[in-house]
């Protein structure tokens, strides 16, 4: 294994080896973002469970390159296993413990050589000593099947509660849900400081991206909700500034 800065450094480095690969969208944009070069029929890389559309890939499917970022919250197992077949599997740890400003990632690789290319990749310092020090004591701590269990409930509830505002929901195996024509949901949300993902980075226009929150956020949520579409602005000359 590979510990990197954040799986955003653990495909960087891995694109930068492989040299080429390929993306069939709808896909997280850092693969073909990284890549130097992208070509049909070469090595693929995918994310499992999907991100975006949250899907869990069936159990005969191949890539070059597997991104299980989220694979831990949705099966509450570390990996699929994939480098037995000869694959590269990227992850990371800042999604599974909810530590972003840890910025802890990894690469687990087929085989020694690949390992050795990728830590000679890394820019120098580039897990924080802090990190490092917390590792032991986060891995120690973590209960994959109670974290999966929990995701999938409140996943179920998150769906609940967006589908009784009207909207147009997809659930799946991730741990968030999909908005489809959402139209200014994101704006209206944003008043009552909720956040959620514009999915046009993916392909996905009018589509936003719903993380998985506990009961708290919930209520804030259903609250935000409540707020009524926003007006039309006309923007115009009607208004100078005091002189």
């Amino acid at each position: 294994m590979v510990l990197t800065n954040g799986g955003a450094e653990a495909i960087a480095v891995v694109a930068a080896e492989v040299g080429e690969g390929w993306v069939e969208p709808p896909e997280f944009s850092l693969y073909a973002r990284h890549l130097p070069a992208l070509r049909e029929g070469s090595g693929r890389w995918r994310s499992n469970p999907c991100n975006p559309r949250g899907r869990l890939a069936p159990a005969g499917a191949v890539a070059a390159v597997w991104d299980e970022a989220f694979w831990p919250l949705a099966t509450g197992t570390w990996s699929r296993g994939d480098t037995d077949e000869g694959a590269i599997v990227v992850g990371s740890l800042t999604k599974v413990f909810a530590c972003p400003g840890l910025r802890l990632g990894y690469v687990i690789t087929p085989e020694g050589g690949m390992a050795a290319a990728l830590r000679a990749r890394r820019p120098e310092w580039s897990v924080s000593g802090l990190a490092c020090a917390l590792l032991p004591d986060l891995l120690a701590a973590a209960d994959l099947p109670a974290w999966a269990a929990a995701v999938r409930s409140l996943r179920t509830e998150l769906a609940g509660v967006l589908a009784a505002a009207g909207l147009v929901v997809e659930a799946a195996d991730a741990p968030w849900v999909l908005v489809h024509q959402a139209g200014d949901l994101r704006e209206r949300l944003a008043r009552s400081a909720v956040l959620v993902r514009d999915c046009a980075s993916f392909g996905l226009a009018g589509t936003v991206r719903v993380g998985v929150c506990g009961e708290a956020g919930l209520e804030r949520l259903e609250r935000a909700l409540r707020f009524p579409p926003l007006e039309p602005v006309t923007v115009g000359a009607s208004w100078q500034p005091k002189r």
